[in-house]
Order: C-alpha cells, then sequence, then structure tokens
C-alpha cells in the first residue's frame, strides 16, 4: 500500500481536504495511508522546545537538527525505502512528472518546515530532498504537503474512475488542456463549438491538440519553449 508519513507541529492540519472527494474515499478503502507524527514529541526540555535562534543572528526561529532527526529516526526505520522530502519555498518546483514519479513508488515521507526554516545539517544528515510548490511563501509546510499528496494519490491504482482520467490533462505531454463542454448545447448566446458535436473522433482529437498548443503558447511560454527545445 502507498503510504505517507508526514511530520509537523501541526497534526490536527490532517488529513484536512485529503479526507474528502477521491483522495479521502481512497483513504478509508485502504488504497492509500496516512501517518502523522507531531514533531514536537521530541522536543527539548519541559516546553517541549523545537526551535532556536539562527546561528550569526538574524530575525526568528530555526527549526533544531537534533529534534527533527530524533522525530524521524523514531518513526521511519533504517532501509525505508520511500523519498524523505521537505517542503521549502527553496525546494525543486514540483511537477507532474514529479507526482508520477512518487506516485509510482511506495509512499513519502514529508517533512514540514515552519518558521525561519530548517538546520541545514538535519536537511544534509538525513538526506532530504526539497520541494516548492511555486514562487511564494506560505506559513509552514502544510499546506504545500497536502497539495503534494493530492497530486500524488489521484494518481493511485483505483483512486480515479477511469485510469484515463489521468492520462490527458493539463502538464501531460508538456501542453495545458483543451477546453471543455458539456450540455446545454448553448448557454447565453456561446455554443459548444461544431467539431465536439461532429462525431469526427479524429478531427475532435486533432482540434483538441490544436486548442492545446494555442493555450500553452498564450498562457505558458516557458512550457512551449521547453516542448520545441525537447
Amino acid at each position: 500500500m502507498w503510504a505517507a508519513s508526514v511530520f509537523t507541529l501541526y497534526p490536527e492540519m490532517f488529513p484536512g481536504p485529503l479526507g474528502a472527494s477521491m483522495a479521502g474515499t481512497a483513504l478509508t478503502n485502504g488504497l492509500w495511508a496516512l501517518k502523522t507524527h507531531n514533531i514536537r514529541d521530541h522536543g527539548l526540555g519541559r516546553h517541549r522546545a523545537v526551535d532556536d535562534t539562527p546561528a550569526g543572528g538574524g530575525p526568528g526561529m530555526v527549526l533544531r537538527a537534533d529534534v527533527l532527526a530524533a522525530s524521524l529516526d523514531a518513526a521511519t526505520p533504517l532501509g525505508d525505502p520511500r523519498p524523505r522530502l521537505l517542503m521549502s519555498p527553496r525546494g525543486k518546483p514540483l511537477t507532474q512528472e514529479m507526482a508520477r514519479e512518487f506516485a509510482s513508488g511506495p509512499g513519502l515521507v514529508i517533512l514540514c518546515g515552519r518558521f525561519e526554516g530548517v538546520d541545514e545539517r538535519v536537511i544534509e544528515g538525513r538526506g532530504l530532498r526539497e520541494i516548492s510548490i511555486g514562487d511564494y511563501i506560505l506559513s509552514g509546510g502544510e499546506i504545500a504537503a497536502l497539495t503534494l499528496l493530492d497530486a500524488c494519490v489521484r494518481l493511485l491504482p483505483g483512486v480515479m474512475g477511469k485510469h484515463e482520467s489521468g492520462d490527458d490533462e493539463s502538464f501531460e505531454g508538456g501542453l495545458l488542456e483543451y477546453p471543455h463542454y458539456t450540455r446545454p448545447r448553448e448557454w447565453e448566446g456561446r455554443p459548444i463549438p461544431d467539431m465536439l458535436l461532429s462525431g469526427d473522433h479524429a478531427k475532435i482529437a486533432r482540434w483538441r491538440r490544436e486548442q492545446a498548443e494555442a493555450l500553452t503558447k498564450e498562457r505558458r511560454p516557458d512550457l512551449w519553449k521547453a516542448r520545441e527545445g525537447q
């Protein structure tokens, strides 16, 4: 079973939205597993301290390497084959290709950062792979972890209604997704394009491809440029 272990100061944030819709049904049906670990359980002293002031000075606090390592080591034994991730704004951007890579494995171990960041030594010492969900700053890694998990869980076998549902979406094949339409045939003077009603599947596939390419060129020239360079 695909299993996720999340290390956080706020375990009550999970499963959150992952407990609803497809991911929640899959979780209930045992298609994947989620376990949270409270980092503060390994905090130091009477107040269970997990952070300290930055070496060299500066604002804010930094999560301690010894506390994080103790939390990780207690719940992920040696030989655990799952990738160890740290949700971090300086990490490698999450992509659909990366989500497929993670979904095809045994699961994930995810550390959620907080405050100013995480002591660099635990990143190095525990082989944490830093992942970002975008060029902006969140209050912590929990929302980023939920996003990453949702992107992976929906790709697991049996989670989506049809296996093909995940094969023709934005970012698959380097393109944004083509426009979708459904009933009514006309709405507020806007009809469904005649091509989609033609019954000619080859022409429909070509139209959808052309639309996807046009949207990608317009909205994501970076994706189009990367595609042209392949």
